[in-house]
Order: structure tokens, then C-alpha cells, then sequence
């Protein structure tokens, strides 16, 4: 795959960076990643994807736009009200990048849609909002060797992570949650500072676009915290766990 004019220019502040150029950028444009989840991390997440090439991008959300997601779901807009996420994300995506191949799934990830999904795809990016769906996604990802990059988020913090636990001392998302923790309360009924979103949101599309270029050091087997009130992150090391049945 050669660039054509067009998107030389489109790119140029990618192509004169030394780790990245022609090459990297040609990678970026034949990438397939799927981001699970159109809310307050799929949509930063969705629009760096976008303008950075990414060749196919998947989208799955079963939800529609509502008026309380327009506070940090920055891809959707008031004229979007009661549309379909994904066909909502298309559409900007398409508005930004017209040259992204955009595949939206309008329905729920479970076991009997998931392998062929996930299957299709070199990167998951998951920004679900529950821990049924980060559990399916870990084992496929881990049967089929894709790398997971997952974040999460809290009130005024997040968490940024990437699994790859079918390799020999890296971790998967079990060892970190082995099970479904209990009182974990959910956005609409805890809360959250929509920046918030933007922030973890964008610095998950930066590790999927390492991943690709496999360029600098990741976050497989660290955790990385973000606090918003204290305007500070630390990076924890993640061990793989040797009890983990999941991984091991």
C-alpha cells in the first residue's frame, strides 16, 4: 500500500515523526480494531482512532443515544437523540475521516455473537461498563491471542490497561478481577466528571496505536491510574497470577 497525496497530508504530522513515517502510518491504514462500547470511552477513543487511519474500525453498542450521555460522550450531538450509538459514531467518524472503513454492530456482545466478532479484529479496545462483557471479551481475546486494551473509569478517576495473558508472563483481565466485585456502582448511579472520560478515553487510543506500531512500552503487565483530583497518574506493576485459571 502506497500514500497517495491526500493522505500524505492528512498525515504528514505522523509521517515526519521518526517512529512512526510512511511505513507506520501504511500499518495504521491496514489495522483492524474493534472498540466495544460507543459511550464515555469508545467516543475519544473512536475519533483518535479515526483520524489517525485506522483502516477498519468496529463499533459494538446496543444503546441509544440519550440526552445524559452528551456530557462525555463527545461523539454523539443533540441531533443524534435516539439514534442508534453506533450508526451516531458512523456517522462523525465518517464526517472526520470519510477514507475509514467504519463495521457497526447494533447489539449486545454475548457468547453467541462474540468469537465472530472479536475474531475479525487485531486490537479490542473495550470500554464496556460491565463485567459480564470484560469477562467474554478476556477469554476470547485470549483464546484467539488478541491484545486487550481496557479502560475504566470512577467518579474523577480511571484505570488504563493492556492484557495480552496469552503470553507467558503477562497477565489477562482475570488476574486483575478475578471475579465480579460487589458494589461497584455504575455511572448513572455514581456519577461522573465527564473530562474525566476524555482524558482515559484518549490515552486508551494512544496504546492501541503503540500496539500497532509496536513503538514504545506499553501497558501490558502495569496498570496505569489516573486521578483527576490530584492531577496526577502512577503506573503499578500487574503480575500474571500463577492461580488464575483463566490465563494459565
Amino acid at each position: 500500500m502506497s500514500l497517495n497525496d491526500d493522505q500524505i497530508e492528512r498525515y504528514a504530522r505522523h509521517i515526519i515523526l521518526k517512529e512512526v513515517g510512511g511505513p507506520g502510518q501504511q500499518k495504521l491504514m491496514s489495522a483492524k480494531v474493534l472498540v466495544i462500547g460507543a459511550g464515555g470511552l469508545g467516543s475519544p477513543l473512536l475519533m483518535y482512532l479515526a483520524a489517525a487511519g485506522i483502516g477498519t474500525i468496529g463499533i459494538i453498542d446496543d444503546d441509544q443515544v440519550d440526552l445524559s450521555n452528551l456530557q462525555r460522550q463527545i461523539i454523539h450531538t443533540t441531533g443524534a437523540l435516539g439514534t442508534d450509538k453506533v450508526t451516531s459514531a458512523k456517522n462523525m467518524i465518517l464526517e472526520m475521516n470519510p477514507h475509514i472503513n467504519v463495521v457497526t454492530y447494533a447489539e449486545r456482545l454475548e457468547e453467541n455473537n462474540a468469537i465472530d466478532i472479536l475474531s475479525s479484529y487485531d486490537i479490542v479496545a473495550d470500554g464496556c461498563d460491565n463485567f459480564t462483557t470484560r469477562f467474554l471479551v478476556n477469554a476470547i481475546c485470549l483464546k484467539n491471542k488478541i491484545p486487550l486494551i481496557s479502560g475504566a473509569l470512577s467518579q474523577f478517576d480511571g484505570q488504563l490497561a493492556t492484557f495480552k495473558g496469552y503470553e507467558d508472563d503477562k497477565p489477562c483481565y482475570r488476574c486483575l478481577v478475578p471475579d465480579h466485585p460487589r458494589g461497584v456502582l455504575s455511572c448513572a448511579e455514581a456519577g461522573i466528571l465527564g473530562a474525566v472520560a476524555g482524558v482515559v478515553g484518549t490515552m486508551q487510543a494512544v496504546e492501541v496505536i503503540k500496539e500497532i506500531l509496536n513503538i514504545g512500552d506499553g501497558l501490558a503487565g502495569k496498570l496505569l491510574i489516573y486521578d483527576a483530583f490530584s492531577a496526577s497518574t502512577r503506573t503499578i506493576k500487574l503480575p500474571k497470577d500463577p492461580g488464575c485459571k483463566h490465563c494459565n
